[in-house]
């Protein structure tokens, strides 16, 4: 800020983005005394600037002296649109944890194992102990038994045979016949099989190339208001379904 209260702005960096602006505008590609016309700058100046850009790889040049936009601009485009993508499902979380007053957890069932990519919670909400690796424990949780619903048998066997499944509490179900064979429900339900005194919710995600699911987790004694939980949970699983829809792919969250 300056002395008058207004942001300090670079000129030669909106010099910069200008030129970049009016390249865009201009597929076939615009010299640079084009775009000293069009910009209002003088020749020296914009050639220093292209020169920059052309470096930096935001712009290149062509064979008859032209400029286009480079592949850099492509590459932020790309990224602009993944955490455009990003920020739109975690918006989708944000406002379902803030409705249910629960922790909510996007997952998918990728390369073979259990992935969870985004937790929305907050102090009030916190997220459940992962005291035992989610890869490890997808027999014991709504996450995993949600996207393990989402395999053939055979790779639900396959899934079991790197991951044994073991007890982690008294209610967890290990019996493999069950796990393997036995038809799981579009929404799943983990009542402290995972961790004593917690139970989770999870429905299916579509629009990804491997399982999805959206999950929450309360505290145990909340289970009776389950059901107050699913239309909400549903509703927000379907929107993340119709984002992913719309975009084509599923965003990297790394």
């Amino acid at each position: 800020m300056n002395r008058s209260g207004e942001p300090t702005l670079i000129a030669s960096v909106q010099r910069a983005l200008r030129l970049l602006e009016v390249v865009g505008q201009h597929p076939g590609g615009i010299t640079a005394k084009c775009l000293a016309r069009n910009t209002g700058l003088a020749l020296p100046t914009t050639y220093h600037l292209l020169r920059t850009l052309v470096h930096e790889g935001y712009l290149a040049k062509l064979d008859d002296g032209a400029f286009i936009v480079g592949d850099q601009v492509a590459g932020l485009h790309d990224a602009a649109q993944a955490q455009q993508l990003r920020s739109r499902i975690r918006g989708v979380m944000t406002e379902l944890r803030e409705d249910l007053n629960a922790a909510i957890y996007l997952a998918r069932y990728h390369e073979g194992e259990v992935v969870v990519d985004a937790i929305v919670d907050s102090p009030r909400t916190p997220r459940v102990d992962a005291w035992v690796d989610f890869r490890e424990a997808a027999h014991a949780t709504a996450v995993g038994k949600c996207l393990l619903s989402g395999l053939s048998k055979d790779e639900r066997t396959d899934h079991f045979r790197r991951y044994p499944p073991e007890d982690l509490t008294p209610r967890t179900i290990t019996g493999l016949r069950e796990l393997v064979e036995r038809p799981t429900p579009a929404l799943v339900t983990d009542t402290e099989e995972y961790s004593l005194g917690t139970a989770c919710l999870a429905a299916p995600v579509e629009g990804s190339d491997s399982p999805a699911t959206l999950a929450l987790s309360f505290p145990a004694r909340k289970l009776a208001a389950t059901g107050d939980y699913v239309r909400p949970l549903r509703a927000a699983a379907d929107e993340i379904s119709r984002v992913l829809a719309v975009a084509g792919e599923y965003p990297n969250w790394n």
